[in-house]
């Protein structure tokens, strides 16, 4: 997008700088902006046609901006231009910081499980939130998603993972330990990569474009595909920050249904980004076969193995 459309925002005549953020897979076109006063905000813009999807995800920011911890936090939400010009903004505050993906393996493995720590009582936090939404009919509608998007990858996905048989029946087999799940506010992309780890040394959480409602425990497959190939201590402490010990049976059993069925349909998910994604998501399943012995088990290597390390 020209930055002389930006300028038409309400309030853009204040701002100093503008520079494009490329990071990430949103379809938002996301700004580093400073303003006259040298305050730091993030400006996100999306199609005019999704203005009722992107007030939501504003409403949710606000929703968790009532709590304590470093976090993108509510500035502005509007729109702007006419027809087919016509655009919605999202003016949230920069969490100051690294990204946690890049600096990470610098600390010491203690620090990496505090880090962890941290992050998973953040998460807790989030499901704290007083969740009053009708979702009566939840767990019927993620179990047909689910198997629909596992039929989509078994009968169309050209980019097949040797042995996924295996997980493709465990998917079948265990649906129904999606039922009468606790469903709470999630943040939908909670992972390694969208943390930052700030100048005081604490855990900024960004992103929240993929909130969603549903179950707790859904929350967690992004922590084998991302956090685990980082660093093992990091996820051990983000589950021992959440359970506050370890996680009960009927969270294994969940957490391997969504791993299975998301380390297959990503692959078919990322064809529209190229080779280097799918390449990228086809290692993942495959470690993802190989941490849960293609199925066979119900709780990771990693954290069997982590365990058993002491930590």
């Amino acid at each position: 997008m020209q930055v002389e459309r930006l300028l038409d925002i309400p309030g853009a005549s204040a701002w100093r700088k503008i520079e494009p953020v490329l990071k990430g897979w949103s379809n938002d076109k996301k700004y580093y902006i400073e303003d006259a006063g040298g305050r730091k905000l993030l400006l996100r813009v999306s199609d005019g046609k999704n203005h009722a999807q992107k007030q939501a995800e504003y409403a949710m920011i606000q929703r968790v901006n009532k709590l304590d911890f470093p976090m993108s936090r509510a500035v502005d939400f509007g729109a702007w231009g006419e027809g087919v010009e016509r655009s919605t903004y999202m003016l949230l505050t920069w969490v100051e910081g690294q990204p946690l993906e890049h600096c990470l393996l610098s600390l010491a493995e203690d620090q990496q499980y505090a880090l962890g720590v941290e992050a998973g009582r953040i998460l807790k936090q989030i499901h704290t939130i007083p969740n009053n939404n009708d979702l009566a009919d939840w767990e019927s509608r993620m179990q047909a998603k689910i198997l629909q998007r596992v039929e989509a990858y078994e009968n169309g996905c050209p980019f097949r993972i040797e042995g996924d048989e295996v997980a493709i029946a465990f998917v079948r087999e265990h649906i129904r330990a999606i039922s009468q799940v606790e469903k709470v506010y999630q943040h939908g992309d909670f992972h390694i990569g969208n943390h930052i780890y700030t100048s005081e040394g604490r855990i900024g959480v960004i992103d929240f474009n993929r909130w969603d409602n549903g179950d707790y425990a859904e929350e967690f497959y992004k922590l084998q595909a991302f956090d685990r190939e980082r660093s093992i201590a990091f996820t051990l402490g983000k589950l021992d920050g959440y359970f506050g010990g370890p996680p009960p049976e009927d969270f294994w059993i969940r957490h391997a249904l969504y791993v299975a069925y998301t380390s297959l349909y990503s692959i078919q998910w990322a064809i529209p980004f190229g080779t280097a994604d799918i390449e990228g998501m086809q290692a993942r399943c495959q470690m993802a076969f190989e941490d849960y012995d293609h199925f066979q088990r119900l709780v990771p290597h990693w954290y069997a193995e982590g365990r058993a390390r002491g930590r």
